[in-house]
This record gives C-alpha cells, sequence and structure tokens, in this order.
C-alpha cells in the first residue's frame, strides 16, 4: 500500500469518463454492497472529480433497469426515484460542469460547504428523511476530528443491513511520512475514529467479512455494517 500511494496508483482510473481517485478492489465490493443492499439513496462526503458519483449513480441505474426487468416495467431516467447526493466543501467549477454534463447526472445533486457544519447536516437530514434505505460514505477530510464528527453527523442516516463506509482508514497503517504536506497521520485519521466511534455505537459492526477477503484496501477496518 506504502508503494500504491507513493506512485499514485488509484489515480490511474475512471467511471463512465470521471477519475476516480479508488483502489480497484475497493470499487468491486462497493459494486457488491449496493447490489447486496439495493439502496435508494448513497450519501457521499468528498467529490474530488465526481468519479465516485458516477460510480454511485450507474450502480443505482442498473438496480433500475433490473427490477423494471423484473417486474415488467419501464426506466424513465428523469423520473427514477433512487439519487445520489454529494458533498464537498470546495466544488470546482470545472468539474460540476463535467458532472452536470455527464448523463447521469440526472441522479446526482451535489451541496457545497463543509459536511460537518451545523446547517449543512440538517440540510442532508432533511434530503434524506423521504428515502428508505440509504448508504452512506464518508471520504473528504481523513483527520480524525473530522471523520468522528462526520461519523456523528450522518452515520445514523444508514439504515439497518445497510453501511457506512469510511475511506482511507488505511492511513493508520502505513508509515509517517506518507503523507507530509496533509493533517492525517497514523494515530489522527479516518481509522482512530472509526474504533472511537465504535466503543459507543453497538448498531454498527466492521464486516470482518469484507474486510478478510479485501486484501488491498484503502479502507480496512472501513466497511461498518448497520446491524441494529
Amino acid at each position: 500500500m506504502k508503494t500504491a500511494f507513493d506512485q499514485k496508483y488509484m489515480y490511474n482510473f475512471a467511471w463512465g469518463g470521471r477519475p476516480i481517485i479508488q483502489l480497484p478492489t475497493d470499487m468491486t465490493v462497493f459494486q457488491e454492497v449496493v447490489w447486496e443492499t439495493k439502496p435508494d439513496l448513497i450519501i457521499e462526503t468528498g467529490i474530488a472529480h465526481g468519479g465516485s458519483l458516477i460510480m454511485s449513480a450507474s450502480l443505482l441505474a442498473m438496480l433500475d433497469y433490473c427490477e423494471a426487468v423484473e417486474n415488467g416495467g419501464v426506466v424513465d431516467p428523469k423520473t427514477a426515484r433512487r439519487r445520489v447526493l454529494g458533498i464537498d466543501i470546495d466544488i470546482r467549477a470545472h468539474n460540476r460542469d463535467a458532472l452536470t454534463a455527464h448523463p447521469m447526472s440526472a441522479k446526482i445533486d451535489m451541496f457545497e460547504g463543509s459536511s460537518i457544519e451545523d446547517e449543512m447536516i440538517q440540510r442532508v437530514h432533511n434530503y434524506a428523511r423521504d428515502y428508505d434505505r440509504i448508504l452512506v460514505c464518508l471520504d473528504s477530510n481523513h483527520t480524525h476530528d473530522h471523520v468522528i464528527a462526520e461519523l456523528n453527523a450522518y452515520a445514523s442516516l444508514a439504515t439497518k443491513d445497510s453501511y457506512c463506509l469510511v475511506f482511507d482508514t488505511v492511513i493508520e497503517d502505513l508509515p509517517e511520512d506518507t503523507f507530509p504536506d496533509r493533517p492525517w497521520a497514523p494515530g489522527n485519521n479516518a481509522k482512530t475514529a472509526v474504533h472511537e466511534f465504535l466503543k459507543s455505537h453497538p448498531e454498527f459492526e466492521i464486516d470482518q467479512e469484507i474486510n478478510n477477503k479485501l486484501l488491498i484496501s484503502a479502507a480496512p477496518d472501513g466497511w461498518l455494517k448497520r446491524i441494529g
């Protein structure tokens, strides 16, 4: 993993034409989780180039299509209920334009602002209240304090048997000098936040089946399944 980060391996990939800064193994398991849980809303903190939003939207579109086939119906992209909500403190204009122009944009909404501000938290909760099966993905600022704040703000939106996914927990397992220009490091990162959060939230557990099969992942201990 140290070599992967040093060589910026995860920057080599795109989904639907948009760069997606993720490992292929994590992308594959994310698809498995979406297929298993069949969410009608995916909430993501952290947008960057938007590849993950396009991936989520395309997976939801696949669910729409499969349900239409099974039920003998049709899919209207303009009226399909499943949505993706992306939140980022700074959505660059060129990224917003590219996402808005993408065919999958019909399934995507974006909120700009800090994910941990009270006004944003309330806005997201209001948006989510009419959905029945929600999947949450946290992938913005990876410091302990920020991630624990996001977990406290949004993990409760993940519905039973769905997930709150916390990315870049691998920072805890990498050498101290891996991110010299970033505020996160071993001892101060997403994994330390996850472990603290779980101490007082027995309704979540680390999905060890996913943990064990993902030999290469940016999110070890980050696949939190809601069990209660």
